[in-house]
């Protein structure tokens, strides 16, 4: 595995005074949106104008790169016979592509980002389930998944708990693991996604 300097955080029904407390104990200097729709009925501080804006008074940057690895996209090839989002199907799309290179790049230079999503917990978001698989698997890069001030998840422990242990980096008494892949935890297939509320909720 390579050094990382990539991070992830949910900002849940945090306040701002909460948010920037856990970026600044890991001397985040990016803050890379990942939400396919950036604003929140339920917490606005975190609306796109609203958080770039104090954000930028804190010193951290912020860009918005949900059109590219957001966790919901519109093309119909990315939902599964089930009408959940299939994670290997959206990390073949060319733009999901474009957009995890950039942050392969921003490694490369050990910026320190943080991607941010709405969901608090990391297992349960696209952040480890998409994109901390493919830059584990496809980049070995593992991704530093923050949870509280000076606390993180690895992204391999996630995927140990996500597969219920069946996987172990290097794999387990059984030999090698093949590389798991995961969906999204529900169908959105025919969901009408004209709800603010929703996007608090989930990826």
């Amino acid at each position: 595995m390579l050094n990382s300097s990539l991070y992830s955080i949910g900002h849940g029904q945090k306040t701002q005074e909460e948010f920037l407390a856990e970026l600044k104990s890991f001397d985040i200097h990016f803050l890379v949106d990942v939400r396919t729709s950036p604003y929140s009925k339920w917490v606005p501080q975190f609306n796109q104008g609203t958080i770039e804006s104090w954000l930028q008074q804190e010193r951290i940057r912020y860009i918005y790169m949900g059109n590219y690895i957001g966790g919901r996209p519109q093309n119909d090839i990315c939902y599964d016979e089930e009408g959940c989002f299939d994670y290997h199907r959206m990390a073949e799309e060319s733009s999901f592509k474009t957009g995890l290179h950039r942050l392969v790049d921003a490694n490369s230079k050990n910026c320190r980002v943080a991607i941010m999503c709405s969901e608090s917990d990391p297992s349960e978001c696209h952040r480890s389930k998409l994109i901390g698989r493919e830059l584990y698997f496809v980049h070995q890069i593992s991704m530093n998944h923050i949870v509280a001030i000076n606390k993180i998840i690895r992204q391999e422990e996630i995927m140990k708990t996500l597969t219920k242990g069946a996987w172990e980096p290097g794999g387990n008494l059984f030999g090698k693991c093949e590389p798991p892949y995961f969906k999204s935890r529900k169908s959105y297939k025919n969901v009408m996604e004209t709800s603010e509320e929703t996007f608090v909720l989930y990826d």
